[in-house]
């Protein structure tokens, strides 16, 4: 499988496609179950995997370091990517509300505690998860060097910021931001026009796109922007002779994956055969009026 690399940090790559575990909690997959899913992917060039401290009410990184733990030279073939700066309301936080805490404090304890519960000494990428109004970058950078000095973070990142948001953070940074995780689909394909995506063409960051199937709403949603995506997509399925259930998410993923600031879909399904199917999206070329023509489904109206 293709790769997607930071041109600033030369040993830094993702794979083409992304494996979310946001879910894997609810997969009630064994530890066994889950490294044979994980080598499967593997073995298919999916080396990028990500996760975050919350997911799973603080348990995901947990069931991943269990699954890793019976097989744990896949370690060596992975980029392992977590994200904290949310704590969720409950025992398990100590927080009294949700909220946001890019404070040093609770940013080291995150990530120790998320290496810890993974069961590995480091992790390839670090993403702030949401953008911090309490925010002190400075603070903030300092700590972050400092993890990565450690050898604890290889690499920085961000998810869902704005590009005046990044460009804060980076302010006060020695090492390159390089990675931000942003919501992109056919049915939210605003970073495209709102400078999120020039952004990261611009400063050669690698734009991860979560929901790439607007959380399912591409092929379940009963509005009308969902119909609409679904009948385009089933029109260029029949032209292409594609299978239309698996054929519509490829060419959902393949209409993603054309866009030049090389984005990276993560995907969230634990369904092996629906994963593999998604992995051939690698190979779909939509022409420039086809990936118009999709466009033009996903907001309703033509190109002015």
């Amino acid at each position: 499988m293709q790769r997607v690399s930071s041109t600033l940090v030369r040993e830094f790559s993702f794979s083409r496609i992304a494996f979310g575990l946001w879910r894997l909690t609810d997969w009630n997959y064994s530890p066994r179950e889950r490294i044979a899913l994980f080598e499967q992917m593997l073995d298919l060039g999916v080396t990028t995997f990500d996760l975050a401290d919350i997911y799973g009410d603080y348990r995901c990184e947990q069931f991943f370091g269990e699954a890793l733990k019976l097989k744990p030279e896949l370690r060596a073939r992975m980029e392992i990517v977590s994200k904290c700066s949310i704590r969720l309301a409950g025992a398990v936080s100590g927080a009294r509300i949700n909220h946001y805490d890019t404070s040093a404090e609770h940013v080291r304890k995150a990530v120790e505690t998320s290496l810890r519960d993974m069961g590995v000494e480091q992790m390839d990428l670090l993403l702030l998860h949401r953008p911090d109004p309490l925010m002190d970058a400075g603070t903030l950078a300092a700590v972050l060097e400092q993890l990565v000095a450690e050898g604890k973070v290889k690499h920085l990142g961000v998810s869902n910021f704005l590009p005046q948001q990044v460009d804060l953070l980076q302010s006060r940074l020695s090492l390159p931001l390089v990675a931000n995780q942003i919501e992109v689909s056919l049915l939210h394909s605003q970073p495209m026009f709102d400078g999120q995506l020039d952004h990261c063409q611009q400063h050669r960051i690698i734009p991860m796109a979560w929901s790439p199937f607007a959380g399912g709403r591409l092929f379940a949603g009963e509005d009308m922007d969902s119909s609409r995506v679904r009948n385009c997509l089933r029109q260029l399925c029949e032209a292409r002779g594609l299978r239309p259930e698996m054929g519509a998410m490829q060419l959902a993923l393949a209409w993603l994956l054309k866009h030049p600031a090389q984005m990276v879909p993560v995907l969230g399904s634990g369904n092996p055969e629906r994963l593999v199917a998604c992995l051939e999206a690698v190979e779909l070329e939509l022409d420039r009026e086809d990936w118009f023509e999709l466009l033009r489904a996903g907001r309703g109206r033509d190109v002015d």
